[in-house]
């Protein structure tokens, strides 16, 4: 994509601060919110001292949507053997959710603006918890799958709007360290999906990966009222964008279905080029809404931005691949080496970990050497992991193979989304951070949708996974992460992020 620094400016950041979903999993990229300047730190009123409680409350929420990213996987047998599901409908229950996450999160915080955000959050607390217990009852594929929609839609308009408090309730120095305990909810919840999904499985059944949900979602519902100060409504300035809201998700939809059915109908069938024609015609029919709109959800001119597309394909990348490996380990460990839902879980806790440890370090690579160097070695590491799994037999020892391999993969890319965090929002200009995050986040997202559904086909025949189709998988993934190292110091551009002043700062 070309870069351009003279493209009109969006909106005033402040304003645009509600629009972008939850804080990228692995960076304080939004350290000084808004270019605050602790020196008018008295303009502000009183803190409100229910503040901190309220984090709590909010983060638990924000808690449950990103377990509910990791939790389903370890679940998947079970899920396969007791509602008798296919490899297309596998599928979709792991994709249905992020995808709808991704494509409705942008018209979330719109909403959240325009309504107010406490009541949005409530909205969509309310209906991702109903739609928790309806997939723990789900007697069927129908329901399971309506369910995983309705948490999605849930999600998109719980998260952005949180994150818009959180943004509203804080102030000065004190902003900084309530985005770091919302940032560190990411890592752990990808951590704890991981060992609850196996712990639920194996006890109880896979009903309570989605009934554990309830409670907290009742006890959050209850109580959040009570801390959280009701939120002023905002103009609407020309409504919502609700087609362009529409149009992409089911762009987006089009694609994973296309990706989807290639792997029973092949890539050449009329099966699977329709829709992938569908999926691309929606998406020019999305650029031209967007133009039209007079709010549009989503400021193409951003993608003029040479760091947003960086970023935006670091972040679609990196989600991409960790997802994947989640959805064929799992397969892998369970129906290939036997292991029970517990143990699989057990064995993915160190993946979950490295994962943050990569974000650690990367977040202190990137502000001394960059963006460009920490996402090329993170992506090098990434695909120098994985490649030992796409020429060891499949049977191979899981604790001498498949693990160490995951882990190391994972490692280079905890480092790659806090460079595509950074390259996007350090390397802008600070009005532009909060449509520029809402982009970033949005292929966050969709990249889990776009890697299973592309790995599933791949890998799995009905419900099993196959050793040649497993290996072709992973052969994809490191070829991926393979060409993107190398695609990486021609596509991000040189320079640090800012590291002070500005609402991207980062420590």
């Amino acid at each position: 994509m070309p870069t351009d620094d003279t493209a009109p400016s969006p909106a005033p950041a402040h304003d645009r601060a509600h629009d972008h979903g939850h804080v990228p999993r692995h960076s304080h990229s939004h350290s000084h919110s808004h270019g605050h300047d602790p020196a008018h730190d008295q303009d502000h009123p009183q803190p409100d001292p229910r503040r901190w409680k309220a984090l709590a409350l909010i983060c638990a929420a924000q808690f449950m949507l990103v377990l509910d990213v990791t939790v389903v996987n370890i679940a998947l047998p079970a899920l396969a053997t007791d509602l008798d599901l296919g490899r297309t409908v596998l599928t979709w229950v792991v994709t249905a959710y992020t995808l709808c996450f991704g494509g409705l999160m942008l018209l979330g915080g719109r909403l959240a603006d325009a309504l107010g955000a406490r009541r949005v959050l409530l909205t969509g607390l309310a209906l991702f918890t109903a739609a928790s217990l309806a997939c723990g009852l789900a007697p069927n594929a129908g329901v399971l799958l309506g369910g995983r929609i309705a948490q999605g839609v849930g999600a998109a308009l719980l998260s952005p709007a949180a994150l818009a408090l959180v943004t509203t309730m804080f102030h000065g120095h004190e902003r900084p360290r309530a985005l770091g305990v919302w940032a560190a909810i990411g890592g752990t919840g990808s951590a704890v999906g991981v060992l609850l999904g196996g712990a639920l499985t194996s006890g109880p059944g896979w009903p309570w990966i989605f009934y554990v949900n309830v409670p907290v979602g009742l006890a959050v519902l209850a109580t959040l009222p009570r801390f959280v100060p009701a939120t002023a409504k905002r103009a609407k300035e020309g409504g919502l964008d609700i087609p362009g809201a529409l149009l992409v998700t089911t762009a987006t939809g089009a694609l994973v279905y296309a990706l989807v059915t290639a792997g029973d109908s092949g890539w050449t069938s009329t099966a699977t080029l329709l829709p992938l024609l569908g999926a691309l015609a929606l998406y020019g029919a999305f650029a031209a809404a967007e133009r039209r709109a007079r709010t549009p959800l989503m400021d193409l001119r951003m993608f003029t931005r040479r760091p947003v597309v960086a970023g935006s394909v670091l972040m679609l990348v990196a989600t991409a691949l960790l997802i994947s490996f989640f959805f064929l380990g799992s397969m892998q460990l369970q129906h290939v080496h036997h292991l029970d839902a517990l143990r699989t879980g057990l064995l993915f806790l160190p993946v979950a970990l490295t994962t943050a440890i990569g974000a650690h370090l990367g977040s202190r690579l990137v502000a001394t050497a960059g963006p460009r160097a920490c996402a090329t070695g993170g992506l090098t590491i990434a695909a120098l992991g994985c490649l030992p799994l796409a020429f060891l037999s499949p049977g191979s020892g899981p604790w001498t193979t498949l693990l160490p391999a995951l882990a190391t993969a994972a490692f280079g890319l905890g480092a790659v989304f806090v460079s595509a965090t950074t390259t996007a929002l350090g390397l802008i200009a600070p009005h532009e951070a909060g449509l520029a995050s809402g982009i970033v986040n949005t292929f966050h997202e969709l990249g889990g949708s776009i890697g299973v559904a592309t790995v599933s086909t791949l890998a799995l025949t009905a419900t099993t996974p196959t050793p040649d189709g497993l290996t072709t998988a992973y052969t994809l993934c490191t070829l991926t992460a393979a060409a993107t190292a190398l695609a990486a110091p021609f596509l991000i551009p040189r320079g640090r992020p800012h590291l002070t002043g500005g609402p991207h700062g980062m420590h």
